[in-house]
């Protein structure tokens, strides 16, 4: 599979500067946790969730969670992990290419117990989404799926999702970052990336963001937010991926703040695009989107398929980008130095700038480089074809 692989091949060679590399679920750890992008979410109740995953793997999903925790009333629990290992087993008959597939569980004990069930179809799954992760709660989901990769012998994944009270209540949030920091860590081959459950958050203080603000504005959760990526996101070798928070649309009768998507860059036929944006309350995710990779973030939870084609369009890397990282990671600049960027527009200093720029050469490999005259508006008006 690939980003933006849905596209012909001519639509994507006027697009990038290099394409987006290939890459399977047996792709090293690191590659896939940044090609995760946009995260699709689905309910494990739905009965057409094999035809639901073809879909939307033409569509451009790269990574799918189906879930068995919060989209899903209690009763339905065991009808839903039924309905789970019916669409599994469809979809390892069709055989067709599909995406990364994980399930987000309630319990420990569903891990192993939904590995069993699979059989062969568990052949298609990537990894299991653990919910309300703390050191305490977490462990005994992350020695299940230890036992489970085991019993199975293929691979699997987690994706913790930090969302307790304990994480966002700031008399025990130092106390839990560092026990998740010490669960994550003991099983780091295993632990793919970290997901942030920013609801879970609002909802514990009757907190709920409008479309046009951002989890940023959420003054609450954007501390949460930084210091998750302090103790968690660090670029020393010790962090890890972590992803950016689920975007809540729901429209709105009418904008009470001004649209914040500039005009120029939808400048000419792009200014339809613009107004329909504005008119979907999208023009937020987009700004959301630039604040997670502000913020130290890489992907994200995605409820809605019309939110992952400006999740990848974003996630391409800029042609400005490219050079000035290919200028830092010049291996006659290892001792360290300033040079003017290639653009002449800003200050490339090699060694403060280094772990930028190999993070964007790994955000390169997956989502490729645009060409010098593309930006994300053609990017996005690709990935928009037929969602």
């Amino acid at each position: 599979m690939r980003h933006f692989g849905h596209l012909a091949s001519a639509v994507r060679n006027g697009l990038f500067h290099r394409e987006p590399g290939e890459f399977t679920a047996d792709s090293p750890a690191p590659t896939l946790a940044v090609a995760l992008g946009a995260t699709l979410y689905s309910p494990g109740t739905r009965l057409t969730l094999a035809r639901d995953i073809h879909k939307q793997a033409r569509r451009g999903v790269v990574s799918m969670v189906l879930c068995l925790e919060d989209s899903i009333g209690d009763a339905d629990v065991a009808g839903a992990e039924e309905n789970l290992v019916r669409q599994f087993t469809e979809l390892a008959a069709a055989g067709d290419d599909l995406p990364l597939l994980f399930v987000r569980v309630r319990e420990p004990a569903q891990i192993t117990d939904l590995v069993r069930r699979l059989g062969p179809a568990g052949r298609l799954l990537s990894g299991f989404v653990l919910p309300k992760f703390t050191e305490e709660r977490g462990l005994p989901f992350l020695e299940a799926l230890a036992d489970a990769e085991a019993d199975g012998g293929r691979r699997l994944f987690a994706m913790p999702v930090l969302e307790s009270p304990e994480l966002l209540h700031l008399e025990t949030r130092t106390e839990t970052l560092t026990g998740i920091a010490r669960a994550v860590d003991k099983y780091r081959d295993r632990v793919l990336a970290l997901r942030l459950g920013v609801t879970d958050f609002c909802s514990a203080y009757g907190l709920r963001r409008a479309p046009d603000m951002t989890a940023y504005d959420v003054k609450l959760v954007a501390s949460v937010i930084a210091d998750v990526v302090n103790v968690l996101g660090r670029a020393d070798g010790s962090g890890f991926t972590i992803s950016g928070p689920v975007w809540e649309y729901f429209p709105q009768p009418e904008r009470m703040f001004k649209p914040q998507l500039r005009r120029s860059p939808f400048a000419g036929p792009a200014e339809a695009l613009r107004t329909a944006l504005i008119e979907h309350d999208m023009d937020g995710l987009l700004r959301e989107i630039q604040l997670d990779r502000a913020n130290g973030l890489q992907g994200k939870t995605c409820i809605h398929p019309s939110h992952v084609a400006p999740v990848h369009a974003l996630s391409v890397v800029s042609h400005e980008e490219f050079s000035d990282a290919q200028d830092i990671l010049r291996p006659e600049l290892d001792g360290g130095g300033v040079l003017r960027s290639a653009y002449t527009n800003k200050m490339n200093e090699v060694k403060p700038h280094r772990a930028w720029a190999e993070r964007t050469m790994r955000r390169a490999e997956v989502f490729g480089v645009a060409r010098e005259d593309v930006s994300f508006v053609e990017l996005l008006a690709a990935g928009l074809q037929d969602v």
